[in-house]
């Protein structure tokens, strides 16, 4: 009996993928967010868990596929919601949060952004698409459309955490500080915790960093060691950051990250909150610049306290001292600096000059960790001071017959961008191979000229056909998968993601 369906997310996957942002957010193309919602819940009846019995002469073995987790499940419930009202937003936003949590941004942008779409003061699209915001490197955004929501109706707690971070991306980090607070107020999360005490290590304040850690450490909370680590490393403590890692980390791990450990002080407060929180760090030629939309937000948001702080400082000649009345002092009090620091939150928008643009809904690719600091090495040599009656050979003009030698090509990509078709998807690697003998003899004259290929995404793996040559032989590859009743989609490996052929 031939392999069941790993069930309705597996479906989802393969016929939504890393491609399903731009169906989901283009209403009018011919294959719609809702017809792919649609074609998923076609086997929504089917087990999640498959079994089935695959025979070969006399001998046949059972193959089960694990249960999926709680955000699947979650997903599944979205989609058959979707399947009864294409046009219910709370399913959309639903489908949103557990891809998010998935840690799918594409698909949980693309279901938020058709939310919004038919619902523009949704409060919950807008926190969901904020949190994709947030997690692809756009912090400015992400407040933007924080600010958004809570005008919609959000709850600001529901907020806190996430805008904390958001802040401290931006290297405000006493507003991050007071966000993770207000958070913490709500009930202990260790992660915010983790997050507030970095960014007490980013401001500087070692004792307050160590302190807020110190409850995680006595737990033996892994991810506390590596935050402490990465906070001593900002302080300027490379030795003890460097001990940690290698005590706390894999050996193979350890050796990968100490190297980055020595640059962090020579981040930006907002690369630092970049690095030590989500991993990404900035390439080689950035290091200590941060992104011009940051740096702009900054800008407007320092120009407006200072305006602030000059509204409220008092003004005209001190009073008589003879008087009996006290004499003002022409610096504001404590009280006027903070309405100063309360107004200047107020930018906290940035519409002063972002309103005009619509941002973008696809998230930028990151710098990966592998290739952050590529060329840190190669630093440039000083140039010789010339001494009295030497000739500077660079002015010489060299032979016509010379000529000057081709510089290298350089070295192709160890995994460039490619073109496959995804023909399903689950989170057993193993048991994809069974998944593809099946659609193999369903359409054998498509599939046998491919081998089956698997990567990563999320919790799971896609299986892959290909690599295809161009965009339009994978479409005609899909459509005839379609007459013969394979649902697929093509799907772009992008420049340095590994795709590993099944043996």
């Amino acid at each position: 009996m031939a392999l069941r369906c790993l069930g309705l997310m597996q479906r989802l996957i393969a016929l939504t993928g890393l491609d399903m942002s731009d169906h989901l957010m283009k209403p009018h193309s011919a294959f719609s967010c809702m017809q792919m919602a649609m074609a998923g819940m076609a086997l929504a009846t089917l087990p999640v868990a498959a079994s089935a019995q695959i025979s070969t002469g006399a001998v046949g073995r059972e193959i089960v596929q694990p249960l999926p987790s709680p955000e699947i499940e979650r997903l599944n419930d979205a989609l058959r919601r979707l399947a009864r009202d294409s046009q219910d937003v709370s399913a959309l936003t639903d489908a949103g949060d557990a891809a998010l949590e998935l840690g799918d941004l594409d698909a949980a942008m693309g279901f938020f952004g058709r939310a919004q779409e038919m619902s523009q003061a949704n409060a919950r699209a807008k926190m969901g698409m904020a949190a994709v915001f947030l997690r692809s490197g756009r912090p400015v955004d992400a407040l933007r459309l924080f600010a958004e929501a809570e005008q919609a109706g959000a709850s600001s707690d529901r907020v806190a955490a996430d805008r904390g971070l958001a802040y401290d991306l931006v290297g405000n980090n006493a507003e991050a500080q007071n966000s993770y607070r207000a958070a913490l107020a709500g009930g202990r999360n260790d992660e915010t915790t983790r997050r507030l005490a970095l960014s007490h290590a980013i401001a500087g304040n070692r004792q307050i960093f160590e302190a807020t850690l110190l409850p995680l450490l006595q737990k033996r909370d892994y991810a506390a060691y590596r935050a402490r680590a990465f906070g001593l490393a900002i302080l300027g403590d490379e030795k003890e950051a460097a001990s940690i890692v290698s005590a706390s980390m894999p050996t193979d791990l350890a050796s990968r990250i100490a190297p980055y450990l020595a640059y962090m002080p020579r981040l930006t407060k907002a690369q630092q909150a970049a690095a030590a929180n989500l991993g990404v760090f900035p390439k080689a030629a950035e290091i200590g610049r941060d992104d011009p939309q940051i740096a702009q937000y900054a800008t407007s948001a320092a120009t407006a306290a200072r305006r602030a702080d000059s509204r409220l400082a008092p003004a005209g000649q001190p009073l008589d001292q003879g008087s009996g009345r006290r004499r003002s002092s022409s610096a504001p009090s404590s009280r006027l600096a903070s309405v100063a620091q309360q107004q200047a939150n107020a930018v906290q928008n940035f519409n002063l000059t972002q309103t005009s643009q619509p941002a973008k809904t696809t998230p930028p690719t990151q710098p990966s960790v592998a290739d952050a600091f590529g060329n840190l090495g190669a630093a440039q040599p000083a140039r010789p001071q010339a001494s009295a009656g030497a000739v500077d050979i660079a002015r010489i003009t060299p032979p016509r017959e010379v000529r000057e030698e081709k510089p290298a090509k350089p070295a192709p990509p160890a995994h460039p961008s490619r073109i496959w078709v995804q023909v399903a998807a689950g989170r057993d690697r193993s048991a994809l191979k069974f998944d593809w003998r099946r659609l193999e003899r369903k359409a054998p004259d498509l599939l046998s000229k491919y081998k089956p290929h698997v990567v990563a995404v999320g919790q799971g793996h896609r299986l892959l056909a290909g690599p295809l040559s161009s965009d339009d032989a994978a479409r005609d590859l899909i459509n005839a998968l379609k007459a013969q009743g394979v649902d697929s989609l093509r799907y772009t490996s992008p420049e340095g993601e590994e795709v590993n052929q099944i043996q």
